[in-house]
């Protein structure tokens, strides 16, 4: 079983920043992928941005291209998500994830909101 703890959510003005951090513990061998999620009431989870964890290959949404930066710490088994420029629309539960022979583990979610 992998154990994903994600950290460093809360509120945030407009334009403002806010760094995630997702550490993983348990059967970390294999995992090859961690990324971010979101999710608001009434809509179904978004994907917001991944990594490949050996190559450092990153993916993000179009709506957060420019904006949020993904990285890894291989040593201290940890992914950030840094979020620059925020908006609104950015507001919900930012959910870590790792994926492992095809399977998604999920975190518990953290809850992120931006005031206009």
């Amino acid at each position: 079983q992998v154990q994903l703890v994600e950290s460093g959510g809360g509120l945030v003005q407009a334009g403002g920043s806010l760094r995630l951090s997702c550490a993983a513990a348990g059967s970390i061998v294999n995992i090859n992928a961690m990324g971010w999620y979101r999710q608001v009431p009434g809509k179904q989870r978004e994907f917001v941005s991944s990594i490949i964890l050996t190559t450092k290959l990153t993916n993000y949404a179009d709506s957060v291209k420019g904006r949020f930066t993904i990285s890894r710490d291989n040593a201290k088994n940890t992914v950030h998500l840094q979020m620059n420029s925020m908006k609104p629309e950015d507001t919900g539960v930012y959910y870590c994830t790792a994926v492992k022979f095809g399977l998604n583990y999920w975190g518990q979610g953290t809850q992120v909101t931006v005031s206009s």
